[in-house]
C-alpha cells in the first residue's frame, strides 16, 4: 500500500495572526503594527443594485479590525449603503450582526465612518449599494498586526505542526485529495480508506498487465463516510474486477479527506495542540541546545492529540 498526496490543503487550521497572538509576537513600531487593505477602492462608483458592489475579501482572523468608510461627494439624490460580511471559506458569506454603516447621502457625505469588527471568521469584506446617482467613496480594512519579520518562519511552523498532528492522529484536517495505491483488490468486500474523516471518493481505477487504465463503475460500490476509517464497499451482488493486474500498484483509489474546507471545521483541541507545538518549536530552534536538558515534544501536545488518534 502507498499513499500519495494529490492536492494539498489550500488553508491551514491556524492563521498567522492566531499564532502571533499565542506567541505574543509584537512590535513597538506603530507603522509596522498597522496594516491597511482596500476592500473597495476609492473613487466614483456608479449606481449599483442592492449590495451588488462587492469588495475584495481580507483575511482578518486573529487581528483587531477596524473598517473605514471614506465617503466623498454624493451626486444629486445619491445614496450609499455599505455593510460587512464575513466567511470561513471565501465562498459562503454572511451579514455581520450590526455590521451596516449609516447611509451616506448629500447631507452627511465627505466624512469618514468607522465600524469595528469583533467576529471570529477568517475573512471579511464589504458590499455596497449605490442608488439614484454616482457617489465617491472607498472602504479600507485596518488590521492591528504584529511584526512581519518572522512570517516565513511562522508559516513554516504552522505547516510543520499540522503535518505532525495529522501524522500522529493518522488523520486529515482541512480538505485535501490523496491517492491510495494497492497491489491488488482485497479478498473482502471493502477497501479501508486511511486518513479519516473521509469526505468522498473521486474514482477507483485499475491497471492491467499492459498498463491499460480502467475505471471501476461508481454504481458498483458504496462510499462509507460515517465509519473511521471510511470504506469503499461493494454493493450487494457486485464483485471486484477479475482482470489480471500489473505486478505492483495495480489499483488506485482517489479520495478527498478532511473535516472541511475551513479552519473552523478542525477540532479546537487539535488547534490547541498545534499552538503548543508551534510555541515549543519557536522557542527551541536547534535540535540540541547547549547547557540545557534535552526534552521531547511537550507531553500536553500528545495528550491532546491522543484522544482522537486512529489505530
Amino acid at each position: 500500500m502507498a499513499l500519495k498526496l494529490d492536492t494539498a490543503p489550500t488553508t491551514e487550521p491556524l492563521s498567522l495572526a492566531e499564532v502571533k497572538a499565542h506567541l505574543r509576537v509584537d512590535s513597538v513600531d506603530f507603522a509596522e503594527d498597522i496594516t491597511t487593505e482596500q476592500t473597495i477602492v476609492p473613487g466614483s462608483h456608479a449606481i449599483a443594485a442592492t449590495y451588488s458592489l462587492e469588495g475584495a475579501s481580507v483575511e482578518v482572523l486573529g487581528y483587531s479590525v477596524l473598517v473605514n468608510l471614506d465617503a466623498g461627494a454624493c451626486g444629486s439624490g445619491g445614496t450609499v449603503d455599505v455593510k460587512l460580511q464575513d466567511s470561513d471559506d471565501e465562498s459562503t458569506w454572511t451579514d455581520v450582526s450590526s455590521g451596516a454603516f449609516t447611509q451616506v447621502t448629500e447631507a452627511n457625505d465627505n466624512a469618514i465612518y468607522e465600524k469595528a469588527y469583533t467576529g471570529t471568521r477568517r475573512y471579511l469584506r464589504v458590499v455596497a449599494t449605490v442608488a439614484s446617482a454616482a457617489c465617491e467613496f472607498g472602504v479600507s480594512i485596518i488590521k492591528d498586526a504584529s511584526t512581519s519579520v518572522e512570517n516565513d518562519l511562522l508559516n513554516a511552523l504552522i505547516t510543520t505542526a499540522r503535518q505532525y498532528a495529522e501524522g500522529f492522529q493518522r488523520k486529515a484536517f482541512v480538505t485535501q485529495t490523496w491517492e491510495l495505491w494497492l497491489d491488488a483488490f482485497p479478498n473482502k468486500d471493502y477497501i479501508k480508506i486511511p486518513l479519516p474523516p473521509l469526505q468522498s471518493v473521486t474514482s477507483v481505477k485499475y491497471y492491467d498487465t499492459s498498463d491499460t487504465e480502467a475505471t471501476f463503475s461508481s454504481g458498483d460500490y458504496f462510499v462509507d463516510t460515517k465509519s473511521e476509517p471510511g470504506r469503499v464497499a461493494l454493493n450487494y451482488g457486485e464483485t471486484w474486477p477479475t482482470t489480471a493486474l500489473r505486478p505492483a500498484n495495480g489499483v488506485c483509489v482517489t479520495f478527498v479527506a478532511g473535516y472541511g474546507d475551513a479552519a473552523s471545521d478542525v477540532p479546537k483541541k487539535v488547534k490547541q495542540a498545534m499552538l503548543l507545538l508551534i510555541g515549543h518549536l519557536y522557542e527551541h530552534r536547534e535540535s540540541v541546545i547547549i547547557g540545557t536538558i534535552v526534552a521531547e515534544v511537550p507531553m500536553a501536545v500528545e495528550a491532546l492529540l491522543w484522544q482522537d488518534r486512529m489505530f
